[in-house]
Formats: structure tokens, sequence, C-alpha cells
């Protein structure tokens, strides 16, 4: 068993399986020692998790929606290297919050996925950042992310 798949372990998380894209995109791209992965949507094990931050959405379910986000990405980070071992460093997440024009702690909603990223691969978990409002996102979901990974 790999470092990373013992990390999980003993964390008590299996991941989900990858994605399959829901469009005209692939789910990832490998161009040299980065790995880019498409923006991941929050789907946790009962579904879809839909709502807006500021409407009837609060910060705690938030990150557990970017939380569901980084499972995602994980796992597809796996598709694509095969061994989790393989991933040096989150370089750069960008989340997206649907979320009000009022509503202004995207960041603490982002945590849920930046916060999973450093439990999982440590001090190479510790990433560059951003966390943005959208008026919506795709299927009404409440967080969509998108990451870039340092690879072997």
């Amino acid at each position: 068993m790999s470092r990373i798949e013992a990390r999980l372990a003993e964390l008590g998380i299996t991941l989900p399986e990858a994605p399959a894209p829901a469009a005209n995109y692939v789910p990832y791209v490998r161009s040299g020692q980065h790995l880019f992965v498409s923006g991941q949507i929050s789907n946790g094990p009962e579904g879809l998790i839909v709502g807006k931050l500021g409407a009837g959405m609060d910060v705690v379910e938030g990150a557990l929606a970017a939380r569901f986000c980084g499972l995602a990405l994980i796992a597809q980070a796996k598709a694509a290297l095969g061994d989790l071992d393989r991933v040096k460093r989150v370089v750069k997440l960008v989340g997206f919050v649907n979320s009000t024009a009022e509503f202004t702690d995207q960041p603490k909603v982002v945590n849920g996925c930046s916060d999973l990223m450093v439990e999982v691969f440590g001090d190479a978990g510790r990433h560059a950042r951003s966390a943005v409002s959208a008026a919506s996102l795709p299927l009404g979901v409440a967080v969509e992310i998108e990451a870039i990974f340092e690879v072997e």
C-alpha cells in the first residue's frame, strides 16, 4: 500500500470513483510535471449537494460540499497517475462558491477542500488558492473546485 493510500485509510477516507466528464472536456490533462484537474462539483454519497451560500446554506454545509469536491479531485489524480505517491505537491486550487451577492465567506467554504489536501498530503498539500463567488454553478451545485498538482 502506498504512503498516501495508507494515510487515507488512517483517516477513514474512501475515495469515490473518479467522475466522468459531463460535457466536451477531459477530466485531467498532464503537461510535463503538472496535472491539471478539471473542476469537480460537490457530489456526496447521497448525490449532488445543491444550494446557494447565503440563501439557505451555511458555511459549515458549504465547507462539507467543498470537501467532497476535494475527494473527487484526489480521485481524479489517482485515475491519472495510478499511485497517489506520485503527487509531489498540491500547487493550486481554484474554488467557485454558488453564493448570494452579500455572502463574503467564500474562503471559509473552500477551506473544506484545502483542509482535506493538508490532511491527506501533509505539507505537500499546502497550496496557492483562489476562492470566488459565482451567481450559479452547473446543476445548481454549491461548490466547484479545480486543481493543479505537481507530479512525478
